[in-house]
């Protein structure tokens, strides 16, 4: 089972790539034959999207790049960061060209989302617009998990959760894309 992992933020050292990476690595130690394999969209920047810029010169490649990626995959790890309450510019600006391909950017893979901060809202916000707004744009949500105050509840060091109830949740979840 290829699995692919990311975190949809603009930082280079994002708390969100810390828990998709570690809930990576869940996978990989308990569903048998799991391959992870860990996007950074930095990798896929594009000039920002607008109508008259795509007439002009049509979509760019790293749109239908990150489509492959998606397409090449089994199941979706995705840990959103959370920006005045709603998806960090490079994501959106990513999800915006990849939709112009077709509106199913998710292609119906199984998919875990996530979403951390170190505030006691931990990007619930995002989190719930994300899984809302998956279904219009074939996403098969199969379960999702807002991690609060992350500072306190995360080992960066270690790779790992260190809250024990928060652990078994996302466990849990990780274990629902085996299917």
């Amino acid at each position: 089972m290829r699995i692919l992992t990311f975190a949809a933020s603009n930082s280079s050292t994002s708390i969100n790539r810390n828990l998709a990476e570690y809930a990576g690595s869940i996978a990989a130690e308990t569903i048998e034959g799991a391959e992870i394999e860990t996007l950074d969209i930095h990798d896929y920047e594009m000039p920002i999207y607008r109508s008259d810029r795509e007439e002009a010169g049509g979509i760019p490649q790293l749109a239908h790049d990150f489509l492959a990626k998606i397409g090449s995959s089994d199941a979706i790890i995705i840990s959103f960061a959370e920006h005045n309450g709603a998806y960090p510019a490079a994501f959106k600006n990513l999800f915006d060209w990849c939709s112009r391909l077709g509106r199913e950017v998710w292609q119906n893979k199984p998919t875990l989302m996530l979403a951390t901060s170190d505030g006691p809202g931990g990007a619930g916000r995002v989190l719930d617009f994300a899984v809302n707004a998956a279904p219009h744009f074939g996403g098969s949500v199969m379960g999702h998990l807002s991690v609060p105050e992350y500072s306190k509840v995360f080992d960066a060091d270690a790779g790992k959760l260190t809250d024990a109830e928060l652990d078994m949740q996302l466990r849990a979840l990780v274990a629902e894309l085996n299917g």
